[in-house]
């Protein structure tokens, strides 16, 4: 009765979560993760050690350390790839040992080798696969599509940069088109500017070949004279009320 009372091991102190069953859900064509929380609920240090009965076809991360009080540890447990037969039960365990820490600890490999048996703590947990059934599958495909993009242009205003972005460009096309009207007043103008210098011309022909110098030929021939510089008054007058509009406006 003494000596099985010595080899009686004390109960778990670290509270597991999951606390029996790690369940890896595929498909297994890459690497599945699932996580195993570790606390620690009681007043001392607790060395912990994980340890599976398959080790190459986990990577576990961290696989050890030492948790203070009232703290907890985050364990990622690997699956590696690997061809899934449903009619295949899983196998694996894995086993979470725990002892006390000692007050001055230097070196974890002595402590694990200079434990007593009674001193260990060990839980098991087993590995289960599982595979998505068609709801979940459903779920997966709505989860990654884009969420829709809400028109909130009534609600927060229209956005400030396409607004001023279309402004420039009406403000633009119609200084173009107001460009081509002015060349086009431009062109008349001096088309009309060339027929009454062609019939000024004309006048001082026939001024020159009038020997009677009768008054109404000395008027027209002044007429055609002067018809030039007014012509070219008016464009001048176009061309710097339009440009000062714009820059006032």
């Amino acid at each position: 009765m003494a000596a099985a009372g010595a080899l009686a091991k004390h109960e778990q102190i670290l509270v597991l979560d999951p606390p029996t069953d790690l369940k890896f859900k595929g498909p297994f064509t890459d690497v599945v993760t699932t996580n195993l929380k570790l606390r620690n609920p009681s007043d001392r240090k607790v060395c912990f050690k994980v340890k599976t009965t398959a080790p190459r076809r986990y990577c576990v991360r961290p696989n050890s350390g030492i948790i203070d009080p009232g703290s907890s540890v985050i364990v990622s447990v690997m699956l590696q790839p690997f061809d899934y037969d449903p009619n295949e039960k899983s196998k694996h365990k894995f086993m979470v040992q725990t002892i006390y820490a000692p007050p001055n600890i230097s070196d974890m490999e002595a402590v694990w080798k200079e434990a007593k048996p009674d001193e260990l703590m060990d839980s098991k947990l087993r590995c289960v696969f599982e595979m998505p059934n068609e709801n979940d599958k459903l779920n997966d495909i709505d989860a990654s599509k884009p969420a829709p993009v809400q028109n909130t242009s009534k609600q927060d205003g229209p956005m400030p940069k396409p607004h001023s972005v279309s402004l420039n460009d009406t403000e633009t096309r119609k200084l173009v088109e107001e460009c081509k009207r002015l060349q086009a007043e431009v062109m008349k103008l001096s088309e009309e500017n060339r027929h009454l210098r062609d019939e000024g011309l004309r006048l001082r022909k026939i001024a020159h070949s009038d020997k009677s110098g009768s008054p109404t030929t000395l008027a027209l021939r002044d007429n055609g004279s002067n018809s030039l510089p007014s012509l070219l008054v008016v464009i001048a007058a176009i061309f710097i009320g339009f440009f000062l509009g714009k820059f006032i406006l």
